[in-house]
């Protein structure tokens, strides 16, 4: 990296710095990161998943752990909480953490537990969404989008801004992971997001 205002060397302005370790917000951090988590996991005996490389699986003696991580956010559960808790005083020791205890907020879903399992909600996220895009106030519709409605690429004009077309497709494409009624017309409306029009 080059030296920092400040702290240049005057003999040798133009050298740079090579770094011991990552820092904090540079491009490679997040990797570094991964890497050093994923070898510290590796040697507890967890397993990478096949289907996805930020989930850890530890199985012995008839437990499971499972261990989910997202950049700096991590969950963690399994069918022992002995083991849980040795995995979280094992990982306290080795990196910074904060225990945030039972999980209810993870990446834009609130995560409620009931009898039968966990019930997702997004509502904040919904909230969020309609305040951004500022449709707070308009009435509901009981159907997104009728499944007879033809949208065509020049119908109309083009927007002016397709990047703020572009996010709110990408958001209700999340928001539908929650919310499968959604999903068959914003698929529709993600057919548009190349050249977007005032229809759409």
């Amino acid at each position: 990296m080059l030296q920092p205002p400040g702290f240049v060397n005057k003999s040798f302005p133009d050298h740079v710095c090579r770094l011991k370790k990552a820092l904090y917000g540079l491009k490679q951090a997040p990797r570094a990161w991964y890497t050093e988590l994923r070898v510290f996991l590796l040697s507890l005996s967890f397993v990478n998943s096949t289907a996805d490389a930020s989930l850890f699986i530890y199985q012995k003696s008839g437990s499971t752990l499972y261990f989910l991580v997202y950049v700096d956010d991590i969950i963690v559960t399994g069918s022992s909480s002995t083991e849980l808790s040795n995995l979280i005083s094992t990982l306290a020791a080795r990196f910074s953490l904060k225990d945030l205890g039972c999980l209810n907020y993870f990446l834009g879903v609130e995560v409620i537990p009931s009898a039968t399992g966990l019930f997702l909600s997004q509502r904040k996220y919904i909230i969020d969404l309609l305040h951004k895009s500022g449709m707070a106030n308009t009435k509901p519709a009981s159907t997104p989008l009728s499944a007879s409605a033809q949208l065509l690429k020049d119908s109309s004009d083009l927007l002016p801004c397709p990047t703020e077309y572009r996010a709110l497709v990408g958001s209700l494409q999340y928001l539908s992971l929650t919310h499968p009624n959604i999903a068959f017309s914003t698929n529709k409306l993600a057919q548009f997001m190349q050249h977007p029009r005032t229809t759409h």
